[in-house]
């Protein structure tokens, strides 16, 4: 069985997400039809969204939106027409027409109880455990693990349904909230709190690493750092960040990791049997291994 997870944001920096969420989610059904799975992950940028947090959207973004309100709408009117369905609910209620019809749009798809954020972003999960590996999008801290794994992903998940108002839970908040946490993704491995990672994940049953994202590492890419305790997988593959090249984290056996990237030889940063890193000597794939070393 395959598993995939996706700890990258869906939202913001650039103008198809909606049609990254299809994708991803289409993804995710054909990989259940054959015994596996794709879990797409909660960010800061989908939690900034729902509350209304538009900073990083572009006007590319918006368009898509209000192209998806004009589909969405003309679908509401077809099913009024049907006997016995009745009518629909007003996407625009209470969002002052003074805004753009883009903004209006993104507002009404991702508010919380909004069409977008009740069918797919409420279903992802914020924190995921596979195995002895531990997703999340920032980092967790042994504060999170006490509140509960299963229950920051139930209140998330509410919240985003709308039954709990505008802004979300308090951990979601702030620089220690699981989605913005950067205590152990530093470049720089001595600027990382291994200790605290170490202890946070001893509170979590069988746990043995955390992989985040929401910290670029350039210039080396996907790596892994505290003698791979967290591997860091965001390599700015949108545009509009660093349009760094593509990357995955390949966890085989629940013990060997490597890295699979789009123009180089597959890199292994931990081995079944736990020996050193292994290296493959072929192009800038070596250096993918070294480079937790080297930035120390």
């Amino acid at each position: 069985m395959t598993t995939g997870s996706v700890v990258r944001l869906l939202l913001s920096r650039g103008g198809e997400e909606i049609k990254v969420i299809y994708l991803l989610e289409k993804l995710r059904g054909e990989a259940q039809k054959v015994g596996g799975n794709v879990h797409i992950m909660n960010g800061n940028h989908e939690i900034m969204n729902i509350e209304g947090d538009f900073r990083y959207a572009t006007p590319l973004g918006l368009d898509e939106f209000q192209r998806w309100a004009h589909w969405f709408n003309l679908g509401n009117v077809l099913k009024e027409k049907c006997a016995g369905l009745g009518k629909e609910a007003d996407i625009y209620r209470d969002i002052s027409d003074s805004y753009s019809a883009g903004l209006r749009a993104r507002i009404a798809a991702l508010r919380p109880g909004g069409p977008l954020a009740s069918r797919f972003l409420a279903k992802h999960p914020t924190v995921l455990v596979v195995g002895s590996s531990v997703f999340v999008h920032g980092g967790l801290l042994p504060v999170h693990v006490e509140h509960g794994l299963e229950r920051i992903n139930q209140e998330v998940s509410e919240w985003m349904l709308g039954t709990k108002g505008w802004r979300g839970p308090r951990y979601l908040h702030g620089g220690n909230a699981l989605v913005w946490l950067r205590k152990y993704s530093d470049v720089k491995e001595s600027e990382c709190d291994c200790d605290l990672l170490k202890r946070c994940l001893g509170s979590i049953d069988g746990a043995k690493r955390m992989v985040v994202g929401h910290t670029i590492q350039q210039p080396i890419g996907l790596n892994g750092a505290c003698d791979n305790k967290v591997i860091r997988v965001d390599v700015g593959l949108s545009k509009g960040c660093s349009d760094g090249m593509p990357q995955v984290l390949e966890i085989r056996g629940d013990s060997e990791l490597r890295i699979l990237s789009s123009r180089l030889p597959p890199t292994v940063i931990e081995s079944g049997d736990k020996k050193d890193i292994v290296e493959e000597k072929q192009g800038l794939a070596s250096l993918l291994a070294e480079a937790p070393k080297r930035y120390a």
